[in-house]
């Protein structure tokens, strides 16, 4: 079993956190405002949002703030990469920017705090609400 899987350029890592499941972690330092990640998406509209909700997919799933389904007809992002390993916290050091262009939306990782080697990144979840009251969410 590896106990660690790291990016291609080894700037960051993926290992199991305990009563959180896999979190992405910094195996270089970043600075506040480094990119972290950038990742390609899939958007996807309600109808696959609801079946989403109803499967594991749900904890992978992005909400775009600056998107509402009811205005653009996208519900959510699947993101691909490393991005999609990132846990929630109320006090991330991390957060979500977007991007669109002719190859569709993008998803960057930008520090918003310095970063140390080993530390986790997080970053704030937009779709809490989406999740089940079962689910608690651990700092």
């Amino acid at each position: 079993m590896v106990d660690k899987i790291f990016d291609r350029s080894n700037s960051v890592y993926i290992k199991s956190v305990p009563y959180k499941g896999r979190g992405l972690f910094a195996n270089i330092p970043f600075k506040s405002g480094d990119i972290i990640d950038i990742a390609p998406t899939w958007e996807f509209d309600e109808p696959s949002a609801a079946l989403f909700k109803k499967t594991g997919l749900l904890e992978y799933y992005f909400v775009r703030p600056d998107k509402r389904p009811r205005d653009s007809g996208i519900a959510g992002y699947v993101v691909f990469g490393f991005i999609s390993i990132v846990n929630h916290s109320a006090s991330p050091n991390a957060k979500t920017v977007w991007g669109d262009g002719e190859a569709g939306a993008w998803a960057s990782m930008i520090a918003i705090k310095d970063i140390g080697v080993d530390e986790e990144i997080t970053h704030r979840y937009n779709n809490t609400c989406d999740y089940p009251s079962s689910v608690k969410f651990v700092e």
